[in-house]
């Protein structure tokens, strides 16, 4: 799937995505869980500022990113038991999992 082919929402979501330090694969298959678009890890990672391949991304999703960025890693910093926001992320995406998997005690 070509960038131009793209929804402005769906790039907003992976630039926000990535920016919240989702790996590309996980934000590829989120891409896909919410809007059934395919798209390649790739193309996710094109969308990244900080990656050599996101290098000629347009001004506005820089700007997106790294607003997104900043908010996130403020936000996550007033959580006392985790300095890291990635780790944070993680247990959530595990949790979720484990939710629809039903391998949680009740």
């Amino acid at each position: 799937m070509a960038k131009a082919q793209l929804s402005d929402e769906v790039k907003t979501y992976i630039v926000q995505a990535l920016a919240c330090c989702d790996s590309p694969s996980v934000v590829a298959a989120a891409v896909k869980k919410e809007y059934g678009a395919d798209v390649s890890r790739q193309l996710v990672e094109s969308h990244d500022p900080n990656k050599k391949a996101g290098s000629g991304l347009a001004r506005k999703w820089k700007t997106l990113f790294e607003e997104t960025r900043k908010t996130f890693l403020e936000d996550s910093a007033i959580i006392a038991i985790s300095p890291q926001a990635v780790r944070l992320r993680a247990l959530q995406r595990m949790a979720e999992k484990a939710e629809t998997a039903m391998r949680f005690p009740l």
